[in-house]
């Protein structure tokens, strides 16, 4: 007689720290809404980051749970972009890590695309977890490809409301300043992030598959 091998389990998080993570979120977006640089600016930043909490909060009540590092690795787009969205990207003050590299720009919305590809790392942790892609390659590639797709998705959304909103809002969200290449170098940020989570799950995470 055939035995079926029990489907393994997804993470249950019980911990504290994705509710510390949360709480921090929700008073740094109070605080930080509170005479932000450029309002319609404020609320084209932080409207799909709220966006991405409330949808993993649900997730959360759901049952879709994450690892600690995993929540970690999310947060950080989740805080850099509400500071961002404060400041304007642009005018971030970051000058301690630009003067350290060397970099004549601002380079703190490079950074925060890096923290977008860190999504990945839940994206292959929870195909795993449940056993949706048997194949290693393409458990590797479907969320690195999701990452991709997101940042390029994103740039186009940049580019539509610089168009409409114009003048100094629209210059703001976009956040290329002067830099002709600045959606293709974003791009690859969010996908080298993406590249640096994966790695990391290769570390560290899939040893807790199952």
């Amino acid at each position: 007689m055939d035995h079926v091998l029990p489907a393994p389990t997804a993470v249950r998080n019980t911990s504290w720290f994705p509710k510390l993570l949360l709480a921090i979120y929700l008073i740094e977006f109070t605080l930080l809404g509170i005479n932000p640089a450029e309002r319609g600016t404020w609320w084209a930043e932080n409207l799909p980051i709220f966006l991405i909490v409330v949808a993993l909060v649900v997730l959360y009540l759901r049952g879709v749970q994450f690892s600690n590092l995993a929540y970690a690795l999310m947060s950080v787009l989740l805080f850099m972009h509400t500071v961002g969205g404060h400041y304007t990207f642009e005018k971030v003050p970051f000058d301690w890590f630009n003067n350290t590299f060397g970099f004549k720009r601002n380079m703190f919305d490079r950074v925060a695309h890096v923290s977008v590809g860190f999504f990945a790392y839940a994206l292959i942790e929870y195909t795993d977890q449940r056993n949706l892609i048997r194949s290693r390659v393409i458990s590797y590639l479907f969320p690195l490809c999701v990452i991709g797709t997101v940042a390029m998705a994103y740039e186009v959304i940049e580019w539509i409301y610089a168009v409409v909103a114009g003048g100094s809002a629209g210059a703001a969200f976009l956040g290329s300043q002067g830099d002709i290449w600045d959606a293709q170098k974003d791009m690859l940020a969010d996908t080298s992030g993406a590249i640096v989570a994966l790695l990391l799950y290769a570390l560290l995470g899939r040893n807790k598959k199952g």
